[in-house]
């Protein structure tokens, strides 16, 4: 699983399907987005839980955002 694979409503929300295949690339976008290095989980989802208790909202439209620019560039 991902690092943050216990946020499922926040994946559903950003309408992503966290499975075995994009489980790294779905990691490497949430690293990017909280400006954290990859694999450094533990500081990634202090950021995460901070960023989505402040506003949940925009870190899944950040997310989403992300996720549709990896779509658009393949």
């Amino acid at each position: 699983m991902t690092c943050f694979s216990h946020l499922k409503q926040v994946f559903e929300k950003a309408g992503i399907n966290v499975n075995s295949e994009n489980r790294k690339e779905v990691d490497k976008i949430i690293h990017s987005i909280v400006d954290v290095e990859y694999k450094n989980c533990p500081t990634a989802w202090r950021e995460v839980k901070k960023r989505i208790l402040e506003n949940e909202e925009v870190f899944v439209f950040k997310l989403k955002e992300e996720w549709s620019k990896r779509i658009r560039c393949s």
